[in-house]
């Protein structure tokens, strides 16, 4: 099934240095899934974390637009492929939405174009220009959101459909599909400043605010079974150890997008309940800060006691990128709490979870770096396997 067609020969062989696993250049789009998006939203969260650190460190921002450039071109080089993917490997592609690991990371796509547009405004108009920062910005938020939205509701209906949410199944990918509104919510905050006074700073303020409401009732629900799963087992495998850190994701983002919220929310409505929503932003922070702290503590148990106390260690995986965007999230969640409560400790929560985001980034890069381009094993569908 799907062996090697007439031009795949005709393309010949790839070359030897670079995708040496792969029969044919063409493999490379073979095994594009939707969870390919996660190196996206890691490399593009160093930008907007950076951008947003409270303290100045000379050449950071300038580094920061150069990470968001290269977060740009993989957007566009995965969308590209993507597209590429579902015309030459329809067969293939027909089966990511019903798979009950891949199917939840079709939330990355969408909060891929979301980080990105985000970028855009906070640091990719260095190099830019603010007006073309914004329009590209507002077309990336617009497109992540819709994208966030259609999957945060069909994806949960086809997985309950297919039987796939199980106890004895759940892990925290089960996130991946209703944390993206929570990213647009916090997209909101960030374009507010820009749009147009009025109704449509108004509208896109209690926009924003449902999107976090959203996230915020979703998780809810669906954390219980992923804390269930871990208190009664099975453990997850290996592989699947680092999904653990997806749970600070809609942690860490909601407390960026509520402080987002209420220090911008002065801009739409009257001063009164503009106060009221900065005094919930920093009150919410205060709060699940707690929560990000513990969780924080049991992925890093996780992972270390797979990596160092099984006899395969933690096996390589698209599930390394776990290891950037959540930890991202907390580092732009309490750098605005540093800046809504002036204390030093959330100053330096920024700093370390920031730290501990570019550690992640580098170890899942080295691996897919590995993979992909180096062998293009990873590029290539185990269907095809010779």
């Amino acid at each position: 099934m799907h062996a090697m067609t007439t031009a795949d020969r005709a393309a010949g062989p790839a070359p030897s240095g670079l995708l040496r696993d792969l029969r044919s250049p063409r493999e490379a789009v073979s095994n594009l899934t939707p969870n390919w998006f996660a190196s996206v939203m890691g490399t593009g969260i160093i930008a907007n974390a950076a951008a947003g650190l409270p303290v100045h460190v000379p050449g950071l921002r300038t580094a920061a637009a150069a990470v968001w450039v290269l977060a740009a071109a993989l957007l566009a080089v995965l969308t590209a492929g993507t597209v590429a993917h579902w015309i030459r490997y329809p067969a293939f592609a027909g089966r990511h939405h019903r798979d009950p690991v891949i199917g939840n990371f079709y939330g990355a796509m969408a909060m891929a174009f979301l980080t990105v547009g985000i970028g855009a405004v906070l640091v990719g108009r260095d190099w830019i220009g603010l007006t073309a920062a914004l329009a590209l910005g507002t077309t990336l938020w617009v497109i992540g959101t819709a994208l966030g939205l259609f999957f945060a509701l069909l994806i949960p209906v086809l997985m309950a459909r297919g039987g796939h949410y199980r106890t004895d199944a759940a892990f925290a990918g089960w996130l991946m599909p209703v944390v993206s509104p929570m990213v647009t919510a916090a997209g909101g905050a960030v374009l507010l400043p820009y749009a147009a006074e009025g109704g449509v700073r108004t509208a896109l303020l209690w926009f924003s605010c449902g999107c976090f409401a959203f996230t915020l009732v979703a998780s809810l629900i669906v954390l219980p079974a992923v804390l269930l799963r871990l208190v009664r087992g099975p453990l997850w495998a290996p592989a699947m150890i680092p999904t653990a850190w997806i749970v600070l994701g809609p942690l860490g983002q909601s407390i960026t997008a509520a402080n987002g919220l209420g220090s911008t929310a002065h801009l739409a409505v009257g001063p009164d309940l503009a106060a009221g929503l900065q005094r919930f932003g920093t009150d919410y922070g205060w709060s699940v800060t707690v929560a990000v702290l513990m969780w924080t503590a049991v992925a890093l148990v996780l992972t270390a006691r797979t990596a160092l106390g099984t006899t395969d260690g933690l096996p390589y995986a698209l599930t390394w990128w776990s290891f950037t965007f959540p930890v991202g999230t907390c580092a732009t969640g309490f750098s605005a709490m540093a800046a809504a409560t002036g204390a030093t400790g959330y100053a330096v929560l920024a700093i370390v979870f920031f730290l501990g985001l570019v550690a992640g980034w580098v170890t899942a890069a080295r691996g897919t770096f590995a993979r992909a381009v180096v062998s293009g094993s990873l590029l290539r569908h185990p269907d095809l396997a010779a």
